[in-house]
């Protein structure tokens, strides 16, 4: 089982999506991820990871492994923000501090 910790620009995007099925549907992955099944993802440069969960408008999430056992959720978005988001989330992975 891996422990998750989440940034607070991942943070605050979960927080803000209104879409209640979303947050739960993304929580859900989360757990998953947790216990070692991320499901459908994507590695991109710098060990960035994309979780792709097919709801809505193609929420995203971005993570990234410290070690064997931490996962840092980097931030979230959708298929119209994926650019930047993975932008933003090399940002934050390289600027994260263990």
């Amino acid at each position: 089982m891996y422990e998750i910790l989440k940034s607070s620009t991942f943070d605050a995007w979960l927080r803000g999506l209104r879409d209640r099925d979303a947050k739960a549907r993304i929580e859900v992955r989360i757990r998953r991820l947790s216990l070692g099944n991320p499901g459908q993802f994507r590695t991109f440069k710098q060990s960035i990871n994309e979780l792709k969960i097919d709801y809505g408008p193609g929420y995203r999430v971005y993570y990234t492994f410290k070690g064997k056992t931490l996962i840092l959720l980097l931030c979230g978005g959708d298929k119209s923000s994926q650019s930047k988001d993975i932008r933003l989330a090399t940002e934050i992975a390289a600027g994260w501090e263990t």
